[in-house]
């Protein structure tokens, strides 16, 4: 089951999105809208716009016929989701993506770059017609801090000696940033009372934590077929996820001494031993249970929100997040 078949009321609004996004990757350079369509078409579960929906809908949106910025707003976090990607592939040379060529390996890394750039834009554009200034803020802000997050993540690449303070910044920033503004800004659409706003808002944060925590498990346990990107790509860019910290800690000196030679050197030659000295150890446990711990906040965050069958659809995604292994 897909995220979105999750509440049956949310799904025609989930079908209207996937229009809208569809509709509105035009563009007078043929280039573009044939990327454009490629990767948002390429098999994502929309996870972000779906918040989007949802956190609307709980605070009690007045959606109808003539009333559909929800469904703009949702396209907007799916843009600005899509265009991190296309920008996320190029600097970690990625080729392979939700089990398919990504677009820099189709087209290049010059166009790659560029349409991430067109969709940066559009997605501003239909910000504009929405006409919320405190949207626009806080979709913004999150756009500068996932930036922010990237490049902190880039600065720390090869380096074994980032600590798990420091990792959680990186994913703060780079991944749980989007969520966070997802849920909030469908509240602030919605006209919700503060405390419904503080209350999805770190629902989002929470939320995006815990779906990291496990993606970078999934590095360690899944097949390209599974998780639809090459096993092992963490640390062949070098990147200390919370696993390889876990690890480290926990290890033999030898093993330690692996694990911190394969993150300086980058690449996949010592995969296999590095795989057996994490498996050795309690890392992949510990950060399934911080990843345990961080969806139980976000459940607890939504205390806060009447009961209704889109909180209950909150709830299940912060279990399901934890849960799934693609």
């Amino acid at each position: 089951m897909q995220p979105h078949q999750l509440n049956p009321q949310i799904e025609p609004q989930f079908e209207q999105v996937n229009d809208f996004i569809i509709n509105h990757l035009g563009s007078n350079v043929p280039l573009v809208e044939k990327i454009g369509h490629y990767i948002v078409q390429s098999g994502g579960k929309r996870f972000r716009p779906l918040l989007v929906l949802l956190a609307s809908n709980a605070c009690n949106y007045p959606h109808s016929e003539a009333q559909q910025d929800h469904i703009k707003l949702a396209a907007t976090i799916e843009f600005i989701h899509t265009a991190t990607l296309l920008h996320d592939d190029v600097v970690d040379n990625s080729d392979l993506r939700r089990g398919k060529d990504t677009a820099n390996a189709k087209w290049g890394n010059a166009p790659s770059v560029l349409v991430g750039d067109f969709l940066y834009s559009r997605a501003f554009q239909i910000m504009v017609e929405i006409g919320k200034l405190e949207i626009m803020d806080v979709i913004s802000n999150a756009t500068n801090v996932i930036a922010e997050g990237e490049v902190l993540q880039l600065l720390n690449s090869r380096n074994p000696d980032l600590s798990e303070e420091d990792y959680m910044k990186v994913i703060i920033g780079k991944t749980a940033m989007l969520f966070e503004a997802a849920t909030e800004s469908g509240a602030i659409l919605a006209g919700a009372p503060s405390a419904e706003r503080q209350a999805l808002k770190d629902y989002g944060r929470h939320l995006g934590i815990a779906f990291q925590l496990i993606d970078d498990v999934m590095d360690y346990l899944s097949s390209a077929e599974e998780m639809g990107k090459n096993t092992g790509d963490d640390l062949a860019e070098g990147k200390a996820t919370l696993p390889l910290i876990q690890a480290m800690k926990e290890s033999t000196p030898e093993n330690r001494k692996l694990i911190r030679r394969a993150i300086r050197e980058g690449g996949l030659e010592d995969l296999a031993p590095v795989l057996e000295a994490v498996m050795s150890t309690n890392a992949i446990q510990y950060t399934q249970q911080q990843a345990q711990q961080q969806s139980q906040l976000a459940i607890d965050s939504l205390a806060a929100i009447q009961e209704s069958s889109f909180k209950e659809t909150l709830v299940a995604l912060a279990k399901l997040a934890v849960q799934r292994t693609s």
